[in-house]
């Protein structure tokens, strides 16, 4: 029996030519109605995954059908999150589990349109034998807790996956809820005896006897919580509570915030505002461990209680120097936890640090390094130089989860430690199969912010991304993107690694709306490597769009404004929206603005600009200024005749005054006329304007009747004639024409983009440039430009040297005789 293969692919990009995606998945579909359906549901329209059933019967006892078990994870996990409570609800966390977020792609309308009637197109199957269909069901097992295992590794609990490092004391038992502490059930029948006596009694009970009852009443059947928090009689109960709030003691009233805390009572509920009111009053008569406690379980109820915790670090600030280590771990989890950072802690934090960094588990130093990235808590670079020096020795025999979380921290003090870097290559690759699509993501986004390219670890996480590719969110296929772009890497698998991510970008493009610094980070991370998706690009450029990164809290306009020039000098076939132009004038403003005051001014290009002139014969001959704004880094432009000879062409700079000096030309009356007229009353117009040419002029050109440029040239620019009288008057009104009319009167020649680079242009430790500056530097070519660079490891040591030495090395790298052949 024959049988149907049908599959999904996502076409293969060009790097050579810009890629139209609109096309091709008309070219694919055929069907424009049904991508008007995918357009109004987006979630139905991430089903196109390359999980796809398959169907290959070449022989009927290799008949199977791969499928996705991940497609039933949402029911169990939604079942599980209502037990634990760890579904991704957590007020300001944005780890959620990929695993629910992804189920709804595996099979959806996308499949069942791609099939056609089994009963029209296939004739119906024979009966297998019971051996095939055995063999055929094992099959289908094993593929199946393979499919497990992989959506098992991918869960990340961001609620419990913090938490690991508690296990590591005994100490934490005191400071911390256990919500997975195995305790007796209660048979239901007690529990609707106690839920009577509240019935009947009606809020007389006495404190002990409340606290009784709700301790025992958490400790029935996990199934029964959520019918039980919803019963009449237990909301009487909360209120008997609530009215005798101040009459408990504190354990007790500890002892009501756990069992809320089994019986997953609603954040809002007003018993639990009741019990944080009297927990503020209560904190100068509690101690730490009460606090601390307290502070947890708040985290496990996901309330946010910022009133508490400010009472808390103040009181940690007066009792600091009585933290034990234990008690200071988790002081900073639920810092990190409440993401906010107590400035009058933060340096107390760093000499607690230091005090215990040698002490600390591994895991408890990856717990540390989480909470100050959470909250945002800057520390020294002292202090985060011993952590990395502590884990470059130790790297091996921690989790990947610690690991990662120390990456993040040193991510964000910007801090390269080559120690901790170049282990990481050691370590990392063979675990990069086993880690999680998140972890993978902060691995490799921790490599590009420091700038560190490690080829062991991109290559790893390029081969391991494509069968992972469906669990990434739109934040993680972003940062891949950025990441591969900034450290200008292409991998073996290229075409599938980037296929994939693209493919998963158009699955999530729904999310971009509600986070769409996401998509521009991708996009540029494609346009450094000259990757060029239009119909993203279409989408991001539109007015919609643009209008929604205006309420972002990052500034996009300088990532619109690079997106869209670049998309304007590489894709001259792109016909989708672009930006307006009073947005381009806006942040060309403001790119410009910022170059004046803060590289412009730079030593090294000062220093570059200065000595140019001086070799070249004026700031006429030199321009420092940004060719293309929109890459945000300064050119030193310089223009050459054919045969060698420098341009002036910076016409627009102010040009300061020079006194005539004495050089042995006669001041005769003729000249003095031609000087105020622009030329003398007996003089043709072919005399003057072979008087007005400049050196580069009179090679190649013939005499030719006056331009009205030639005289405002003449009158109002510098005069360069054969007898070497340099005169440069004060420009006057007629300025503003001169450039281009002067331009056109040049000879063609070669236009040098000299770049005068920094360490910031470069991989850390290396000579690999990054992807913005390789982008930038290739669409110069693009526009004619020939680059001249003048490296940091040869311009900066040369600063010190001799002004001869300087001049030297600049009139080699201007001059070179391969730069007009390359031109």
């Amino acid at each position: 029996m024959a049988t149907v293969l049908i599959c999904r692919r996502f076409p293969r990009l060009s790097r050579v030519t810009t890629f139209s995606t609109t096309a091709k998945c008309k070219a694919e579909s055929g069907s424009n109605k049904s991508k008007q359906k995918k357009e109004e549901n987006p979630e139905t329209a991430n089903t196109r995954t390359e999980s796809a059933a398959t169907i290959q019967l070449l022989n009927p006892l290799d008949y199977r059908v791969s499928y996705n078990p991940s497609a039933y994870a949402k029911s169990r996990a939604a079942s599980q999150q209502h037990t634990a409570r760890n579904s991704g609800q957590a007020l300001g966390d944005t780890f959620t589990s990929p695993g629910a977020a992804q189920v709804q792609h595996v099979f959806g309308t996308a499949s069942s349109q791609a099939l056609p009637p089994v009963g029209d197109a296939l004739p119906k199957p024979k009966s297998k034998p019971v051996v095939e269909q055995t063999i055929s069901a094992l099959l289908s097992v094993a593929e199946t807790k393979e499919e497990a295992e992989k959506e098992k590794t991918e869960m990340h609990d961001s609620k419990e996956d913090p938490r690991v490092f508690q296990k590591g004391r005994p100490e934490y038992r005191s400071l911390r809820y256990d919500k997975f502490e195995p305790i007796e059930t209660l048979p239901l029948e007690e529990g609707e005896s106690i839920l009577h006596s509240v019935a009947v009694c009606k809020g007389s009970q006495s404190p002990g006897t409340i606290t009784d009852y709700f301790c025992r009443l958490s400790r029935l059947p996990v199934e029964q919580h959520a019918v039980l928090v919803s019963e009449l009689r237990f909301n009487t109960l909360c209120r008997c509570a609530v009215k005798n709030i101040s009459l408990f003691s504190t354990s007790d009233l500890i002892d009501i915030l756990k069992a809320c805390v089994r019986l997953v009572v609603p954040p809002t509920h007003p018993l639990l505002n009741a019990c944080e009111n009297e927990f503020c009053r209560r904190v100068w008569d509690m101690n730490l461990d009460q606090l601390l406690l307290v502070a947890d379980c708040w985290r496990c109820l996901e309330r946010s209680v910022p009133s508490y915790l400010s009472i808390l670090f103040s009181y940690a600030n007066m009792h600091w120097k009585d933290l034990t280590l234990p008690q200071f771990v988790q002081l900073v989890y639920i810092i990190g936890e409440g993401r906010r950072s107590p400035a009058d802690l933060t340096q107390k934090m760093e000499s607690m640090i230091l005090k215990y960094l040698d002490s600390f588990t591994l895991e408890e130093v990856g717990a540390v390094c989480l909470g100050l990235f959470k909250s945002l808590s800057g520390i020294s670079e002292h202090t985060m130089r011993k952590i990395a020096d502590r884990v470059s020795l130790q790297m091996e025999d921690m989790s990947t989860y610690a690991l990662v979380n120390v990456l993040k921290m040193l991510r964000y003090t910007r801090m390269g430690h080559l120690p901790v870097m170049k282990e990481l290559g050691k370590v990392i690759p063979a675990r990069i199969p086993t880690i999680n699509i998140q972890g993978i993501m902060h691995i490799t986004l921790t490599c590009s912010s420091l700038h560190y390219f490690d080829e062991g670890i991109m290559a790893a996480v390029a081969m391991s991304l494509p069968s992972k590719v469906t669990y990434c969110r739109s934040k993680d296929a972003a940062k891949f993107l950025w990441s591969f772009g900034c450290l200008d890497y292409e991998p073996p698998n290229e075409e599938e690694f980037y296929s994939s991510l693209i493919e998963q970008m158009h699955r999530k493009l729904h999310e971009f709306r509600k986070f769409p610094e996401h998509l521009l980070t991708g996009l540029l991370g494609l346009a450094f490597v000259k990757r060029f998706p239009e119909e993203l690009i279409d989408y991001a450029l539109r007015d919609e769009f643009v209008q929604k990164t205006r309420s972002s809290k990052y500034e996009l306009k300088k990532d619109l404004f690079t997106l869209s020039k670049s998309v304007e000098i590489e894709c001259p076939s792109y016909q989708g929206n672009h930006l307006p132009p009073q947005l381009y004038e806006e942040v060309t403003e403001m790119v410009l603005n910022f170059a004046e005051q803060e590289i412009y001014v730079r030593p090294e290009i000062v220093e570059a600009v200065s000595l140019l002139q001086s070799m070249l014969g004026g700031p006429e001959y030199v321009k420092n200024h940004m060719i293309l704004p929109h890459t945000r880094s300064s050119d030193l432009e310089v223009h050459l005749a054919m045969d060698g000879r420098p341009i002036p062409f910076n016409l627009k700079d102010p040009i300061p005054d020079r006194k005539l000096k004495d050089i042995g030309v006669s001041l005769t009356d003729d000249l003095m006329t031609q000087l105020i007229k622009g030329r003398s009353n007996n003089q043709s117009p072919v005399e003057v304007e072979n008087a007005d040419r400049t050196p580069g002029q009179e090679r190649g050109e013939e005499a030719r009747t006056p331009r009205i440029g030639d005289r405002a040239a003449f009158s109002g620019g510098p005069l360069i004639a054969d007898a070497r009288l340099q005169l440069e008057p004060k420009l006057g009104r007629c300025l503003e024409a001169l450039p281009s009319l002067t331009l056109n009167r040049q000879p063609q020649g070669v236009k040098l983009a000299i770049q005068v680079s920094n360490r910031n242009h470069y991989c850390y430790c290396s000579k690999r440039l990054l992807g913005l500056h390789c982008l930038k530097r290739r669409q110069l070519r693009q526009l004619g430009y020939v680059v001249v660079e003048l490296p940091f490891w040869e311009w900066f040591p040369l600063l010190k040297r001799t002004r001869l030495e300087k001049l030297s090395y600049l009139h080699y790298k201007v001059f070179d005789p391969a730069l007009l052949s390359r031109a």
